[in-house]
Formats: structure tokens, sequence, C-alpha cells
């Protein structure tokens, strides 16, 4: 194949989609890369989001070399999604600053675009560390930019600058204590340079990498990181709970003020974009002042995402690795539903929880949950669908509680949340919802209805750990309890379901209801439920298919 010497808008969008694609086969490996127990552990699949925001904005974008640029520059800024997402947003805005204004993009234009995506990433950080994509970036470029000072070719300056980012990202342990421990790389770092083997792929015709399916800390290291960061004292990234995301409508003038007042609330802070409009993202412990910072600037967040980030542990991210792509599902028409005083918005992990809802007066039923948390927008776009003024939002997973909250802000109508954690609470509150009377009404009665259920869960652990209640072996079958962690292990799923009601259910409680997900089948449920008769006789016994993944058995009590 005959290696170009120049690229324009055609080969500038093959390359986008080729690294989108990419990106889509590698995610789950790079997210085994994350070496924090807890946050920010799904870097591939953040990435992997942004470029599909990219993509989507090329379909309809001019197909020159300008408009092909505005559409990377400015789909990347609306689209990114986590800390690895946004930095890689403004990579991808510094190389279509530089590339959008030329005819064809020649060796020396390459290598200048690079040298600025590299220093727009550096601006956009708050705190700049080395050992990340932002050192892989760097190198990249100044690998680059010498290749192009020595007159090479187009193909010659990619692979120049690929191998410099290789040997930087080879190096990111020796820069990043907390990478050599876990003995892996940069995640984000590994991610960027399948944006380079985009580039060689098509000026070279050299094909792909494949995924590396056996990328990823060990249990043993993962162990001693956490413990590292126990022992010492500090307050890390590792130790801010909270993910806030927003878009941003602030006076340039004012961005250095609210990039200083976010400096004393969190960390992981990035700030891209400009001309009126950034995307923003910090991890921190107080929700509240993050949004309430840009307001006290004049600013107007918008798209509002908040992650409670010590809830996306392994099996959260299996998940989201298999459901790549998957749309958010959105069951409700305006046109299709009758008007009412107050409507009902439910999250629900799956098909069988979505047609029970529906029965029990549903008007619009979002998919995700545990393993698929729906936007702000997503929710708010539901909510603006209902016929009603007066909507109720049942968030049914803890995570997706404080993004619900911030809807009322966002809409004319009159918004309220019931803080539901499960689908069970979900199921109780719903026998108390009336579509004629007000959301006030509704949502103190949905409430205390929810609060009155005690939850449980089984699922299996992906990963060796210690519990309170014992040694907890990858592969055993866990149950868990709202407020209360892990309460039973066993090797198969009826013990730990038999375990974890043992300790759910007290003599006060009159009815057991069972959701069974995806991976049930008949016979387990039938030894469940004949437990429960035998030891249990006076409790009455519900069972509903849920069909939601990961989760064999969601129970509530009450």
């Amino acid at each position: 194949m005959t290696r170009l010497q120049t690229l324009g808008a055609i080969e500038l969008r093959q390359i986008i989609t080729v690294f989108r694609d990419a990106m889509k086969a590698h995610a789950p490996s790079i997210n085994r890369l994350n070496v924090y127990p807890v946050p920010d552990g799904d870097t591939g699949t953040n990435m992997f989001r942004t470029l599909e925001a990219v993509v989507a904005e090329l379909d309809g974008a001019p197909d020159d070399l300008a408009g092909t640029c505005g559409a990377i520059s400015h789909g990347s800024l609306m689209g990114a999604r986590g800390n690895s997402g946004v930095i890689l947003s403004q990579i991808l805005r510094g190389l279509a600053s530089t590339m959008g204004h030329e005819q064809n993009i020649s060796s020396a234009v390459l290598a200048d675009a690079f040298t600025r995506a590299a220093s727009a990433a550096y601006e956009a950080v708050l705190k700049p560390i080395e050992g990340t994509i932002l050192t892989v970036v760097r190198e990249t470029a100044e690998g680059g930019a010498t290749a192009a000072r020595h007159g090479a070719t187009l193909s010659e300056v990619l692979i120049a600058a690929r191998e410099s980012g290789r040997t930087a990202l080879a190096h990111t342990p020796e820069l990043l204590p907390v990478l050599k421990e876990a003995g892996v790389v940069d995640a984000g770092g590994a991610g960027f340079l399948l944006l380079m083997d985009a580039f060689v792929h098509v000026v070279t015709g050299e094909s792909m990498p494949e995924p590396d399916e056996s990328a990823g800390p060990s249990p043993e290291q993962l162990e001693a990181v956490a413990q590292r960061h126990h022992d010492d004292g500090s307050v890390d990234v590792s130790e801010l709970r909270y993910e806030v995301m927003f878009l941003l409508n602030l006076d340039d003038s004012r961005a250095p003020d609210f990039k200083s007042a976010w400096g004393s609330l969190g960390d992981s802070i990035v700030v891209v974009g400009g001309d009126g409009l950034y995307n923003c993202h910090i991890h921190t412990n107080d929700i509240g002042a993050s949004i309430e910072a840009p307001l006290l600037l004049g600013g107007t967040p918008k798209n509002i995402r908040v992650t409670d980030l010590f809830e996306e542990v392994a099996e959260e991210h299996a998940a989201r690795e298999a459901q790549l792509g998957a749309p958010v599902v959105n069951r409700s028409t305006t046109s299709s539903l009758p008007p009412v005083t107050c409507a009902v918005v439910a999250v629900a992990s799956g098909e069988g929880i979505a047609e029970l809802f529906g029965q029990l007066g549903v008007h619009g039923v979002i998919s995700g949950g545990q393993t698929l948390n729906p936007s702000t927008a997503e929710l708010l776009a539901t909510v603006e669908r209902m016929n009603a003024r007066q909507v109720i939002i049942l968030p049914n997973n803890k995570n997706i509680i404080p993004v619900a909250q911030q809807l009322d802000a966002l809409t004319t109508k009159d918004v309220r949340v019931v803080p539901t954690c499960s689908m069970p609470e979900a199921l109780a509150s719903l026998v108390f919802y009336d579509p004629e009377v007000s959301a006030e009404t509704n949502a103190r009665a949905m409430t205390d209805a929810a609060q009155e259920v005690a939850t449980g869960e089984v699922t299996q652990a992906v990963r060796d750990t210690k519990t309170d209640a014992g040694q907890v072996t990858e592969g055993d079958w866990i149950g868990l309890v709202r407020g209360d962690g892990i309460v039973s292990i066993s090797g198969t799923v009826v013990g730990a379901a038999q375990q974890l009601l043992d300790s759910l259910i007290d003599d006060s409680r009159e009815l057991l209801t069972v959701i069974t997900g995806a991976d049930a089948t008949t016979s387990d449920t039938e030894q469940i439920t004949a437990w429960v008769a035998a030891h249990r006789g006076a409790l009455a016994v519900e069972v509903h298919f849920g069909g939601q993944p990961l989760y064999p058995y969601l129970f509530g009590v009450e």
C-alpha cells in the first residue's frame, strides 16, 4: 500500500472512526489497568463514550477539513465523560485547532498539531501529574516534532511519535509509584496510543493491535495498593467519593477563579473549553460546593452528572464493558401518555422490572441501574416527555440519586425524588402512588413506604477480598445487605441467598419479594422459596422476573 504524504478530511474522519472502534474493542483491557480499588475504574469506557459523541457529531458536519475539525472539537467538548474522556477531548481539540486552518495536513502540520494537543492537555488539568496520559502525549509530541525538524515524511513522523509514546508509556510506573506497585502502565496513556495506531493504520496500512486480555493488576497487587493508601494517612484521589461533571456556561474571564475555587474542593480537576462553554470534571467529597462554585461566579452548570465512586466495584465495570454501545431505553412519548396530575419516571435494570413498573403505573422507564447509570440529560429528557406538570423520580440506585436531585432546577416542572436505592424499594413505594394527587403528597407516602423495606442482593465475587463476614474468594457467591455490606459467603447462589435471608428477615416482617435476574434458574428459585417456607413459614412470598444482569436475586422484605 502506498503511504500517504498528506491527510485530508476523509482520512481524518477515518482515523477518528478507527480510533473509536479500537477503543471499543480495547476498553475492557484498558479498564483493567486502573489500580485504585474504587474510583475512576472505567478509563477505556469513558474514552470510548467520548469518541462515540465525536463520531456522531461528524455524521452531520460539513465534509471539508474545517468542518471536520470543528465537529471533532465540538463533539469532544460536549460528549466528554470522566477524567480520561475530558483530557482526551482536550487532546482532540488541540489537534483540531491546528489542523482546521489547513487545506491538507503535512508532516510539519501534524507535528505542530500534536505539540498543541500536549500543551492543551496540560493546560486543562489543574494539578498535572507525570506518569499519566499527560506524559505520554507530551513525549509523543516531542518525538514527532524531532522527526519533523529532520525532514521526515508523514509516516515517519507518526511512527517516530508513536515510538516515543510507547517508550513513555512503558516508563510511567517509574514516575507514578502506584502504577509500579500494581505492575501496570497508565490506562489513559494506553488509550491515547490507540489514536497513534489509528493514524499509522490509515497512513501506512499497518494493522491495528489486538486487545491484551491479560492486562491488569493481580488481586494481591490491588490489595497492596489499597493498603498503602490506607496506612499512610494521607487523602488522595482514591478517598474522594464523588465524581462531578457538568457543562458550564461561564464568562471566560471568570474561568481562572472557578478553577481556583475547585482547587480547594477536590482532585482530578479538568476544565476544558472556552468562548463561554466549558466541560468540567472533579473528584470531591462535597457535591454541593462543587456545583455551587460556578453559580457564585455567574456561571450556569447544566447536564450535571454525579457518580458515587465508592459504588463502582469491579462487577459494575464488567457489566459496563458487556454493554458498550447499548442504548438507553426510553419507553415513553408524550403523545401516547394520558394526562395525569403526577407522573412517575423510574430507572430499571432489567426487562422484567420494566414491565412490573409499567403494570404499577410508571409512565417513563429508563434502562440503567447498578451497571449503567443514566446521565442527567437522559433523565431530564424523560421528565420533559411526561404528560404531567409534576413528576416523581425513582432512581433505584445510590449512584443515581444525586443526579436525579439536580433535575428540579433544570426544568419548569415540579420534580420530586423518592430516594430509592433498589428495585424492591421502588416496587413497595409504587403501591402508594396515586397519579391524581400532588408530587409532594406522593413523594412523602412513597418515601415512607420505601424506607420500611429491608433489601438484599446476591451476586458473584470477581476478586479475592477480606470482609467482616469472612474471606471471599473469586467465584464465591455473596449476599449483600444495604448498610451492612457483605453478610453471606457461599460456594452456591442458593447457599448465599439462604444465609442472606436468615440475617434479613425478623419476626416483624410479613412479605418477601423475590426479583429473579437473568441468570437465576427455576431450580435455584424453588430451593430458596422452599427454605423460606421451612424456616419462615408465616412469611408471604412473591416472586417476580426482573431480568437484571449480574444479580440473580434481589430481595425485599416488609
